[in-house]
């Protein structure tokens, strides 16, 4: 019962958060839009395309994640972007279960309401919450079940919940061959190989034939994230991914984040080894925006971190002649806690404590008003923030993105306070004297709210 309170808990709290930000028009384009464009086209029996990324874009041709078609019946009984909100939401309240459980039988009721707790209101879920919508919530509580499962020595359990993964994202087939090597390097050699064998093939599959198969220049467009040598040479190639996987600090700082909820204790279970092959890619990155704690990326590390803060509770206590394993079991858990409560204020659960959050501003209601102007079915430019207002209702471009310079019927922009992104308030400006010049009329402007129509 505690796994299910504190699931039902999580969820509600996830649920109220992502709705708040999005009728705050919080969430943009760039995840929420590209997403509902890929579960709508799903729920109309079409492969994944995204006006957002391009004409007619193939979403499987950017990143391999055909799960998100599961949402599709739900979207077509209610088709809005609350709809995938909702739904992430209930997958990563869903991971809450198995590792409650778990340590509900490893240190009882309380250390797992500790356990369950710091993982549902860990930084890295939150940052998942506070993010528009992203296909990895599919993946916390496949990993969530199969590292209790690891945990418990239940190999055929966790290569069941871990297959799953390579329908999730391209780079998770690295995470299930972590998976098979563990098992393997437990005695279950068979298993494991095949298990890791499958995780690398379908990784290679994914990122060598069939991305490139759909992607319109026939390529996997992420290699070019990932430093090759070729300006810097062998040297420089080496100093990459010898020192630089743990510079600058940022890395470090992630690194800590992430064991510290757990007390450091993860470090004594191999199990927080499962987690190497996601920061290993993202520290190897040249894109900066890996490396920190912000946005969804570190999602799937944080059942990771946690099934191994319980299973080196588990080792702990299972320690009969250390005679101090309950002060060990306490301080880890206590500190935990601590970390725990101590983290909330800076991270976004804590917009829930704030006035803004639950009474939107003037400035929100004026843009509401302009949307409504808007015809169901017509092609739109629009802001990164006004992007998923839309698009379950109309086919939405990005302002300003050079592949979404097609001649939209509409276009809506905020001059004013925009989000500042991939334009800032100026080529906002400029986007809309533009359109202007080439004979759109202006249909409303108010607050920095300017709504044009094609001639």
């Amino acid at each position: 019962m505690l796994a299910l309170g504190l699931a039902g808990f999580c969820f509600v709290l996830y649920t109220v958060l992502s709705v708040s930000r999005h009728r705050l028009m919080l969430t943009t384009g760039y995840d929420l839009g590209i997403f509902e464009q890929a579960v709508r086209s799903y729920a109309h029996g079409r492969l994944p395309v995204s006006e957002l990324k391009g004409h007619d874009y193939p979403l499987l041709g950017d990143h391999f994640s055909p799960v998100t078609a599961t949402i599709a019946p739900f979207y077509r009984l209610w088709p809005s972007p609350y709809t995938l909100l909702v739904t992430q939401a209930f997958l990563l309240a869903l991971a809450v279960v198995p590792l409650t459980r778990w340590a509900c039988r490893v240190v009882g009721t309380a250390g797992a309401a500790v356990v369950g707790l710091g993982f549902g209101l860990s930084w890295g879920i939150a940052q998942t919450v506070g993010f528009d919508f992203h296909e990895v919530c599919f993946a916390v509580p496949l990993l969530a079940f199969a590292v209790e499962a690891l945990g418990n020595e239940r190999w055929r359990a966790a290569v069941a919940w871990s297959l799953p993964l390579l329908l999730v994202k391209e780079d998770l087939g690295l995470t299930v061959a972590a998976v098979g090597t563990y098992i393997a390097l437990r005695g279950r050699a068979r298993l494991g190989i095949v298990t890791a064998v499958a995780g690398l093939a379908g990784t290679a599959l994914t990122m060598l034939v069939v991305v490139p198969a759909f992607n319109p220049d026939g390529v996997f467009a992420y290699f070019d994230k990932v430093p090759d040598g070729s300006a810097s040479g062998a040297p420089g190639l080496l100093a990459h991914y010898t020192l630089g996987l743990v510079t600058p600090a940022v890395k470090q700082l992630t690194m800590l984040m992430l064991l510290a909820p757990t007390a450091f204790l993860a470090l004594r279970s191999p199990l927080v080894l499962i987690a190497v092959p996601t920061l290993a890619w993202r520290f190897a990155s040249a894109n900066e925006a890996y490396w920190g704690t912000k946005f969804h990326y570190s999602a799937v590390l944080m059942p990771v971190a946690f099934g191994a803060f319980v299973h080196a509770l588990m080792k702990v206590r299972g320690q009969k002649r250390a005679a101090r394993w309950p002060d060990t079991v306490c301080t880890g858990l206590v500190a935990s806690a601590l970390f725990t409560v101590l983290a909330l204020p800076l991270h976004p659960f804590a917009q829930l404590a704030g006035t803004a959050t639950w009474t939107p501003g003037a400035r929100v209601a004026v843009a509401e008003r302009v949307l409504e102007l808007i015809p169901d079915g017509k092609t739109v430019s629009a802001s990164n923030r006004f992007v998923p207002q839309l698009t379950h209702r109309c086919t939405v471009m990005v302002l300003g993105l050079p592949q979404n310079q097609d001649a939209p019927e509409w276009v809506v922009a905020d001059t004013a306070e925009p989000q500042g992104w991939p334009i800032g308030r100026d080529q906002e400006v400029a986007e809309v004297a533009r359109f202007r010049e080439k004979g759109y009329e202006v249909v409303a402007e108010e607050a920095g709210v300017v709504l044009l129509r094609r001639p």
